[in-house]
């Protein structure tokens, strides 16, 4: 036996030496990212619960010889193309899920779940068991401002567009991250876009997180401080069964005007039918915990697996960071424009600050409108007002999902 050639043959074939080959460079500068985010969901609580997964993700995938994730594999799947497996030198004419849970890797198995729509519906679904709808539907008028928060999404579509940079597919991924709902952007590019996937969803939970930071001027330069005064009436109480009724009837409105929708709307709503109907609450108590906190896990390290260097490290990822960041402050600066309308028609008894919290962002953005109010009027008491337009953005952002899925699916 042949030590020497033994313990040469075990250094040329370690992760450590692929780092020396061409474009090893690359793993290290994205090790290095995963460090940055791992440090920015643990040390600055950016989205943690899900930014720490994908950071980690993003680490495993990088992680030369680690055989976790195979970006190529999935490129041949979404393709339609042969794929040659590395290992045995087998060509699979046609890639199905059983070739990928027969020759993928862990991550690779997780991310099926991802591709077919499963996590972003069960995390809706444990959306739906948290939510209260009861001040939205206490104040209709709050769907409103809901809908005037997707103006970010379509005017960040268009921009992609114009850039030249990228096709309607991806400009519609683009777009949603003015939704401000992580879940509803992985489900779309997923559909729509799945080599973004890493950076689109980087872009949205960072944004997602950073909400006390960017709403907060473009909530004083749009609005004054008369305005931002007003203390708004107490909204009146919403009934058992009105908040029965709710659930099924939206199911059924959004899914026959965009079937497209089914997924997301269906979840939500049936989780929160789960809360509300006061017979299911092992169900909703599942739903709301459990089940949220493992697909979490499998959802987070899968789309953290697609950041591989090849990908990530390009012009596009920056333009995407940059328009993800527009459409946020566009659909923040939707909600405050109607909600100064609606102040306006309403004779003064609506805070407008309450329309930027008609991005999806549960209960953060409703939560910044409070903050917002009180230093303006340390007895003012927004909160509940606000979650009306905030729950509404749910709705929102997965029916423009839903409108861009049926356009460019």
């Amino acid at each position: 036996m042949d030590i020497v050639a033994t313990l040469q043959n075990l250094v040329d074939t370690s992760g450590f030496a692929a780092f020396f080959a061409a474009g090893g460079w690359k793993n290290l500068i994205m090790i290095a990212i995963s460090c940055l985010l791992l440090y920015l969901g643990i040390g600055k609580k950016f989205e943690p619960l899900l930014m720490v997964g994908i950071a980690f993700g993003c680490l495993l995938a990088n992680l030369p010889g680690s055989e976790m994730f195979h970006q190529e594999m999935w490129d041949a799947y979404i393709a339609g193309t042969a794929y040659t497996v590395p290992s045995t030198g087998e060509v699979i004419e046609h890639i199905a899920f059983t070739d990928i849970i027969h020759h993928g890797g862990l991550l690779d198995i997780f991310y099926i779940g991802v591709k077919a729509g499963i996590y972003p519906s069960l995390i809706f679904l444990g959306v739906g068991a948290m939510t209260d709808f009861g001040p939205m539907l206490s104040n209709p008028k709050s769907m409103l401002l809901g809908a005037a928060a997707q103006l970010g999404v379509f005017l960040a579509f268009f921009g992609a567009i114009a850039s030249g940079q990228f096709t309607g597919n991806e400009a519609a991924s683009i777009g949603i991250i003015g939704g401000a709902d992580g879940p509803t952007a992985i489900f779309l590019t997923t559909k729509l876009a799945p080599h973004l996937l890493g950076p689109i969803a980087i872009a949205a939970y960072s944004y997602m997180a950073l909400i006390p930071l960017i709403q907060p001027p473009i909530m004083r330069a749009l609005t004054t401080k008369k305005e931002r005064e007003v203390k708004m009436e107490q909204s009146r109480p919403v009934s058992k069964t009105e908040k029965i009724i709710f659930p099924i009837l939206v199911a059924a409105f959004c899914i026959l005007l965009l079937p497209s929708t089914a997924p997301l709307i269906g979840c939500l709503m049936l989780g929160n039918l789960f809360r509300e109907c006061g017979v299911t609450d092992r169900l909703s108590d599942t739903a709301q915990n459990a089940l949220m906190n493992i697909v979490t896990i499998m959802l987070a390290t899968s789309v953290g697996a697609t950041m591989g260097a090849e990908r990530f490290l390009s012009l596009q990822t920056i333009l995407i960071v940059i328009l993800g960041l527009v459409a946020f402050a566009l659909s923040t600066t939707g909600g405050l424009l109607v909600g100064k309308l609606m102040y306006k028609l309403s004779g003064g008894k609506i805070n407008p600050l309450i329309g930027s919290a008609g991005v999806s962002a549960v209960p953060m953005a409703a939560r910044v409108s409070q903050v917002e109010g009180q230093k303006a009027n340390p007895s003012n008491f927004l909160l509940m007002h606000a979650m009306g337009p905030n729950v509404a953005g749910v709705i929102g952002s997965a029916i423009a999902a839903g409108f861009l899925l049926a356009v460019f699916g």
